[in-house]
Parts: C-alpha cells; sequence; structure tokens
C-alpha cells in the first residue's frame, strides 16, 4: 500500500505528508530463501509423498507420527472445552458470516435468453468440487478464518471441503479454531501445518483426490506455496501483510482513528497503516494518539514497528484529492470517519472492503461478526480485483442451444470470417450445417 512515484509526481502539490514511512519499500517483498525452500518442499512432497509430508510435519512443528486427521465426534466436541463467552462469539461470526454469504449466492441467479429467433443461450452457477482450506493457529489463531473460507465454500454449494490446521505445542489442534471448523461445515480436518499442508491438499495425500482449490491466510511460506502451486489448482488470492487505511476528516475521533490503525498494525511488524485527512489538527492529534496508545498494548512489540516503518499521514486540501490519493493506495481495509460518509461511499472506487462511519472497525469484519470476507487483495490488488466471496468458488458456465431457423444468419457469418481468416475447419462446420439446413 504504496503511492507509485508516477502519482507522487503528478500529485506533489496536492497532498502533504505529516508522518511518513521510515522504510521506503514495499511491505511485502519475495524472499528468495522462501521461494527457493517452499520450491524444494513442494518437490520433496510430490515425489514422496505422504512420507514427506510426514517428514516435514515432525521436522518443522515437532508433530508425533500417528493419526492426523480429527474424527466428527473430535470437532464437535473441541467446542466443549471453550469458555462459553468464546464459544457464543464463535456461533456468532459463523452464523453472520453463512447469512451474508447466502445473500450473495441469492443474487448469484441464474439466466436463460433467447438473444435471437432460434438462439437460445444461458449461464449457469456450477460450484468447483472440492476445497482445501488452511487455517491458521500460529502465535495469533485466526478462528474466523473457517468462517470465512470453509463457511463461504459451503454457502456457494461446494460439495467437499477438507481443511489443514497447524498443531499447538502439544500437538494437538486449537480449539476455537477446530471449533469454528465445525461450525461451518467442514467436511475432513487434518492437524498438518504449513507448505506441507498446502502440497498435501493439492496433490491428494490426505486419503481424498486432489483439491481444485486453496483457501486461506497463512505466513510468508505458506503465501509462497499458493503462488507455486497456482495452476496445478485454482487459489482464492495472492495476500501479502494485512493493510488499514482511513479517510478522516476534522470531525473524526482521534483516539478510534488511532485504535483502529493499530488494530490491523497489530497483525505483523510489516503491516501498513495510511490515514489521509483533510484536516492537519485531525492529522497531528492522530500521530500523537498512536504514540500514547502503543506503549499500552501487549502486541507494542508488533504494531509499534509497523507504524513507525510503514505507517504514513497523509494531508490533503480537498476531498477529491482524499480520493485520488486512497484509489491510488487502493488498502485492503478502508475505514471512513468524515460528516460526508456518503458521499466517499458513492466515489470511491479501489478497496477491498469499505467501513464507514464511527461506529464501524475493521476488527467487527475480522473476527466475522460483521458477516463479510476478511480475504482481501492487498499491495494495491484493489484496483482490480475483488476480495474471496461465494463467487470465487462458482464457476459461471455458459451454453448455447440452437435452433434450425437460426442456422442461416450463423453459418453464413462464420464462414465468411473463417475465410477470411484462413481456418478451413472452422469453416467447414459451418458450411456442413448450411448443407443439412438446405436438405
Amino acid at each position: 500500500m504504496k503511492l507509485s512515484s508516477r502519482f507522487t509526481a503528478a500529485y506533489a502539490d496536492r497532498f502533504t505528508l505529516l508522518k511518513a514511512p521510515a522504510v521506503d519499500a514495499p511491505p511485502a517483498q519475495r524472499d528468495p530463501e522462501v521461494i527457493e525452500t517452499v520450491s524444494r518442499m513442494l518437490s520433496d512432497i510430490e515425489r514422496d509423498g505422504l512420507d514427506a509430508v510426514r517428514r516435514y510435519a515432525r521436522t518443522l512443528d515437532g508433530q508425533p507420527d500417528g493419526a492426523i486427521e480429527l474424527d466428527t465426534a473430535d470437532l464437535a466436541r473441541s467446542g466443549d472445552r471453550l469458555p462459553k463467552d468464546l464459544r457464543a462469539a464463535i456461533e456468532l461470526g459463523a452464523e453472520r458470516t453463512r447469512r451474508f454469504a447466502g445473500l450473495q449466492r441469492e443474487h448469484l441467479a441464474d439466466f436463460e435468453e433467447e438473444i435471437a429467433p432460434g438462439l437460445l443461450v444461458g449461464q449457469r452457477y456450477i460450484p468447483v468440487a472440492a476445497v482445501g482450506a488452511y487455517l491458521p493457529a500460529g502465535r495469533f489463531p485466526l478462528t474466523a478464518s473457517a468462517f470465512m473460507t470453509v463457511g463461504v465454500a459451503k454457502a456457494a454449494g461446494v460439495p467437499t471441503v477438507i481443511g489443514c490446521t497447524p498443531p499447538q505445542p502439544d500437538g494437538r489442534a486449537n480449539d476455537a479454531v477446530t471449533y469454528a471448523a465445525h461450525l461451518s461445515g467442514i467436511d475432513h480436518l487434518f492437524v498438518v501445518g504449513g507448505v506441507q499442508a498446502l502440497a498435501a491438499m493439492a496433490f491428494g495425500l490426505l486419503g481424498r483426490a486432489p483439491v481444485d482449490m486453496l483457501v486461506g491466510a497463512g505466513n510468508a511460506y505458506v503465501a509462497e506455496a499458493k503462488r507455486q502451486l497456482f495452476g496445478t489448482v485454482a487459489i482464492d488470492l495472492l495476500a501479502g501483510p494485512s493493510e488499514v487505511a482511513v479517510i478522516a476528516d476534522g470531525t473524526a475521533d482521534a483516539e478510534a482513528v488511532a485504535a483502529d490503525l493499530l488494530g490491523q498494525a497489530e497483525h505483523g511488524p510489516n503491516s501498513p497503516a495510511a490515514l489521509v485527512t483533510t484536516s492537519e489538527q485531525l492529522g497531528r492529534a492522530v500521530i500523537a494518539a498512536v504514540e500514547r496508545q502503543v506503549p499500552t498494548l501487549s502486541t507494542r512489540d508488533i504494531c509499534g514497528p509497523a507504524w513507525h516503518d510503514f505507517g504514513s499521514v497523509i494531508l490533503v486540501d480537498t476531498r477529491e484529492d482524499a480520493v485520488a490519493v486512497m484509489d491510488e493506495l487502493a488498502p485492503e481495509h478502508l475505514e471512513v470517519h468524515t460528516a460526508e460518509d456518503d458521499w466517499y461511499h458513492d466515489t470511491l472506487r479501489n478497496y477491498g472492503s469499505l467501513f464507514l462511519g464511527h461506529w464501524s472497525t475493521v476488527a467487527y469484519s475480522d473476527k466475522g461478526m460483521a458477516g463479510t470476507n476478511h480475504t482481501l487483495p492487498t499491495a494495491g490488488g484493489a484496483k482490480h480485483s475483488a476480495g474471496l466471496s461465494v463467487s470465487r468458488y462458482l464457476k459461471p458456465l455458459t451454453y448455447q442451444r440452437i435452433s434450425r431457423e437460426a442456422t442461416p444468419l450463423l453459418a453464413e457469418a462464420v464462414e465468411v470470417i473463417s475465410a477470411s481468416e484462413g481456418m478451413t475447419a472452422h469453416q467447414a462446420t459451418a458450411t456442413l450445417r448450411l448443407r443439412s439446413y438446405a436438405g
């Protein structure tokens, strides 16, 4: 999430940096060591199969030999081991995400239309057959990840969804992640982490056929494995460090804006956070509020460096300039705290997901409570791509049914075009049908 040099040159007189990032580089550059390691691991696993998966599981995760799949009873019992308030929150998040995904599916309608006499065309939405979901459970287990990947896939009608989650230090799966997967409708869950998990699902090494699609967040190794496996399988998207940006004017609450910036900076020390404001007073108040809040946080060793190295505050003169800057940043998460939220909603074009008004915060979506998906494009990807949704699991398959009476118009035109291209076999398919029509 960075302004391009071309944009900066063109708009230099339209914004001022009140706080610039300390690191003048993209926050997520591909590490050659990561690329090489992942490539070697994938080759080993493709060659040696499940033996290599288990070998890496022992070496990297300290996972003992034994069964790696959790049975249905294990999945269901995981909720019994959770505090009641956590269990209730997970149940709420699963229901909200499933409800929003259901609404998305309802609005993706099959259709059929006769666009010319005898020429019937249509489209059907068919779900992919099998999805593999990676459910992270490292320092910060992403409990809601199952809602966004497994639950949405099931809402799309995917028949088979399997998942992998890394073991905890005791060798067991994280109960909150497991219960979220259970509520989301997962068919099979395996306690396997990292690159070996993605490879096992893609190559069909877990007693199931290879999946058609891999989804879910993870560390740099997981992201690189998805990149290298793309083509063998489909993927949701290639996401980098989590990002947040805020547009705020003089009516915004500086403490709330600062808290929301730090809320996403907490994801990692290379997570960018940006404020674009039309008020210098508000901008400086937010900078001061961030400095006050960071020392109070248990994760100050993460969000502090993230703000210092990749945080920015940009002052602009007008709301139009704010939109121009923000559409160039194209952030993963975008909050709007202004007296003109509706205008910004109507005008902004590039973002992963939008959060309007003081009472909206990215954390509500992150944890699944808002229902919208938190798997979103980063690093400017929102300029051309959207986040994970029901539609990503569906193939819009077209079809056509052509009657005898439609043949002359279609076939004669195809004969002409095919002849001009020199594609005589194409031409012959049309000519044959013209003869049949005449006969």
